[in-house]
C-alpha cells in the first residue's frame, strides 16, 4: 500500500455512495407495498409494475450510459445520475396518482445505471492489488442503503403509530409511505455534492488521447511512486485501448466485443449477469415484509424480520470486502451459489409444509368478516387456495385491507425455518453473488470495449432482475410461496454449472493480465472447434 495514495479510496468511496443511494431506493418501496396498494387500488399486475419501474427505467438509461459516459467521461456522468436520483426521490414523495408514482420511480431507474458506472470508474482508477475490495465497497454501501431502508421502513412505521403530538401535524400518521419514499432526498443531495470533489478517471482520459492529464490524475491522486505511475501508463499503452485519437465509436465498440479478441470475456460477462439476479433476490429485497407476512407474523413483525436482513447484508457484504482478496473471486461465487441454492430449497419446503384453517374468532376481527363463517374451521394446504377462498367471500379490497390478520389467524407453519433460509440465502448472496459479479465485471473487459461491455451486461441483469419484481405478485397469487422459493433454487444450481464451467479467477491480475487470459482460452476453444470439424 506504501506506493497508493490514499486519496485512491476516497474516491472509491465516494464514487460508491451511489450504491448507498441505490439500495435505499431499491429497498424502501418494500415497506409501503401494501399502503400503495390499498392508497391506489392497485391489482397484482399494478403492484408489480410500480415496484419494478426502476427495473424498466434502467433498461433505457444502460442503452445510451456507455455512449454517454465516453462522451462525457465517467464523472460527469456520475453527476447526472445522482440528479436524476433526487428528482425521483421528490416526484415519488409527492406522487398523487398510480401514473405518476410509476413515472417518478421509472426516472429512479434511468439513475440505476449508477451500478455499472461506480464500478467501471472505481475499476478504472484503482491500482490491481485493492481493485476488488475497493469495486466491493459499492457493494458495502448497497446493503448498508437497503439496511437503511429496513431501519427507516420499520422506524417510520413506529412513530406513526404513536401518539406523538409532531407526527400528526406533518402528516406522517396519514401518508407514512410519502415519509419513507421521501427520505431518499437527503442522500441523493450528499452524494451529488460530493461526487464533484473526484477527478475523472485516468483510463478514460488516456482513451481521449489525454494523456497528460491522466498521468497527472494518477500521480497525484492515485499512486505515490513515480515509477508506478510510469509503469501504469505503460500497461495501459500495451493494453492498446488508444488505437485511434478518439475513442472508439459505440457501434465500433459492439464489432470489437463479439469479435474473437474479446468473445470470451463478453460469454463470461453475460453469464455472471443472468445468474445474479435470476437467484431471486430482488423478489427478497422488494418484498421483504410481504414474504414474511406470508408466515402469519403480522405487518410489524414482517417489518422487523426485514431488518434483519439489511443486518445480515451488512455483516456479510463487510466479509466479503474483508476475504475477496484471499479466497479469490470464481471460489467465493461458487461456494455462495452452492449455499443459495440450498437456502432457497429450505424455503420452499417450509411452505410446502404450510396449512391454513380460520378459527371461529376470526368472525370478530373487523365488521365485515361475518362473511367468513362459511370458511371457520376449513383445511387449506396451500396459500393460493386460502386466498382464493378469502377474496371470494370478501372480495379484493376487503381483502386486501386485512390480508394480515386473516393470514395470522390461519396460517400453520415453521415461521423459523423460514426466517432462516431467508437469512442464509441473504447472506450467500452478499457475500458472493452480490459484490463478486461486479468485480468480475470491472476486470475482465479491456478499457478500449467496457464503455459498451460493462453498460451491455449490466443491461441484461437489470433486464432479468426487472422480471423478478414484476412478476412476484402475479407468481405469489396464482402458484404460491412454495414454488416460487422451488424455481429462485433451480436456477441457482444452473448458474452454479454455468459459473463452474466459464468463469476465469481474476484476483491479483491487471485488467490488461485477464484479457490476454481471455484471449488465449478463446484461441485454444476455436482451435478445438476446428480439430472437431
Amino acid at each position: 500500500m506504501q506506493q497508493i495514495n490514499k486519496k485512491v479510496v476516497y474516491y472509491a468511496i465516494v464514487v460508491a455512495f451511489g450504491g448507498f443511494v441505490f439500495g435505499l431506493d431499491a429497498a424502501l418501496i418494500s415497506g409501503v407495498v401494501s399502503a400503495l396498494t390499498t392508497e391506489f387500488t392497485m391489482s397484482d399486475w399494478q403492484v408489480g409494475l410500480v415496484v419494478s419501474a426502476p427495473s424498466i427505467g434502467v433498461l433505457g438509461a444502460l442503452c445510451v450510459a456507455g455512449l454517454i459516459s465516453d462522451h462525457l467521461g465517467r464523472k460527469k456522468t456520475l453527476l447526472i445520475i445522482a440528479a436524476l436520483y433526487l428528482i425521483s426521490a421528490i416526484g415519488s414523495a409527492l406522487a398523487p396518482t398510480y401514473e405518476w408514482l410509476v413515472m417518478a420511480r421509472f426516472v429512479g431507474g434511468l439513475a440505476f445505471a449508477s451500478l455499472s458506472l461506480s464500478a467501471m470508474y472505481i475499476g478504472e482508477i484503482a491500482p490491481s492489488e485493492v481493485r476488488g475490495k475497493l469495486v466491493c465497497v459499492n457493494q458495502v454501501n448497497i446493503v448498508t442503503g437497503l439496511a437503511a431502508a429496513y431501519f427507516v421502513n420499520y422506524g417510520l412505521a413506529a412513530l406513526a403509530n404513536s401518539e406523538i403530538t409532531w407526527v400528526a401535524a406533518v402528516g406522517l400518521d396519514e401518508a407514512t409511505w410519502r415519509w419513507v419514499l421521501g427520505i431518499e432526498i437527503l442522500p441523493a443531495t450528499v452524494w451529488l455534492a460530493l461526487l464533484f470533489t473526484v477527478p475523472e478517471s485516468p483510463r478514460w482520459l488516456a482513451m481521449r488521447d489525454r494523456w497528460d492529464e491522466a498521468k497527472l490524475v494518477l500521480s497525484e491522486h492515485v499512486y505515490c511512486d513515480a515509477d508506478r505511475v510510469e509503469q501504469e501508463v505503460l500497461e495501459i499503452r500495451q493494453g492498446d485501448i488508444v488505437a485511434q485519437q478518439a475513442a472508439p465509436s459505440m457501434f465500433r465498440q459492439l464489432k470489437l466485443l463479439v469479435s474473437n479478441r474479446y468473445r470470451a470475456a463478453l460469454l463470461v460477462g453475460i453469464i455472471l449477469a443472468v445468474v445474479q439476479p435470476i437467484t431471486g433476490m430482488n423478489a427478497i429485497l422488494f418484498y421483504a415484509p410481504t414474504i414474511f407476512e406470508q408466515v402469519g407474523g403480522g405487518e410489524n413483525v414482517a417489518l422487523l424480520q426485514s431488518v434483519l436482513v439489511g443486518v445480515i447484508s451488512i455483516v456479510f457484504a463487510v466479509l466479503s470486502l474483508a476475504t475477496i482478496e484471499r479466497f479469490g473471486r470464481r471460489r467465493i461465487l461458487l461456494g455462495g451459489l452452492a449455499c443459495a441454492a440450498f437456502s432457497l430449497s429450505l424455503c420452499a419446503w417450509a411452505f410446502s409444509q404450510a396449512s391454513y384453517q380460520l378459527p371461529a374468532s376470526v368472525t370478530g376481527l373487523f365488521a365485515e368478516a361475518s362473511r367468513l363463517s362459511s370458511l371457520v374451521g376449513v383445511g387449506f394446504d396451500s396459500d393460493v387456495s386460502f386466498k382464493s377462498a378469502l377474496i371470494e367471500s370478501l372480495g379484493r379490497e376487503l381483502f386486501l385491507a386485512h390480508q394480515n390478520e386473516l393470514l395470522t389467524s390461519a396460517i400453520r407453519v415453521n415461521p423459523e425455518l423460514v426466517l432462516v433460509g431467508i437469512l442464509s440465502f441473504v447472506a450467500s448472496y452478499q457475500y458472493a453473488m452480490g459484490p463478486v459479479m461486479w468485480v468480475m465485471l470491472s476486470e475482465i473487459f479491456a478499457t478500449r470495449v467496457r464503455g459498451v461491455a460493462i453498460p451491455l451486461c449490466a443491461f441484461v441483469t437489470s433486464a432479468v432482475a426487472m422480471f423478478v419484481p414484476l412478476l412476484f405478485p402475479w407468481q405469489l397469487a396464482n402458484f404460491g410461496a412454495s414454488s416460487i422459493f422451488m424455481s429462485y433454487a433451480g436456477f441457482t444450481v444452473l448458474g452454479f454449472v454455468l459459473i463452474l464451467w466459464a468463469a476465469p479467477e481474476t484476483r491479483n491480475r491487471s485488467i490488461e493480465q485477464i484479457q490476454r487470459e481471455l484471449e488465449m482460452r478463446q484461441s485454444k476453444y476455436h482451435a478445438k472447434t476446428q480439430e472437431t470439424l
